[in-house]
């Protein structure tokens, strides 16, 4: 079964393929050689970062042992004023 690459590099996996592997769109596949340097084997990968559902999201938890309340509210008032 025949393929060709694109200009972009692009190759479309055929049918029986996919199934076979059961991959469908969207799925993650790992691309290697086998032992004898003969065939290409793609196999689903085993970690996929997932995409946060929200921009917030990705910042959750990230926050380090910084400044405290304190010293931030410190920082943001006017020292003339009291």
């Amino acid at each position: 079964m025949p393929t060709r690459i694109t200009s972009k590099g692009q190759v479309t996996i055929p049918v029986d393929i996919r199934e076979a592997a059961h991959a469908s769109a969207g799925t993650a596949l790992d691309w290697s050689y086998d032992p004898l340097g003969q065939r290409i084997i793609a196999t689903k990968a085993t970690t996929r970062a997932r995409k946060p559902r929200s921009r917030f999201a990705a910042l959750r938890g990230t926050a380090g042992t910084g400044m405290s309340t304190a010293e931030i509210m410190a920082l943001t008032r006017d020292p003339t004023e009291t």
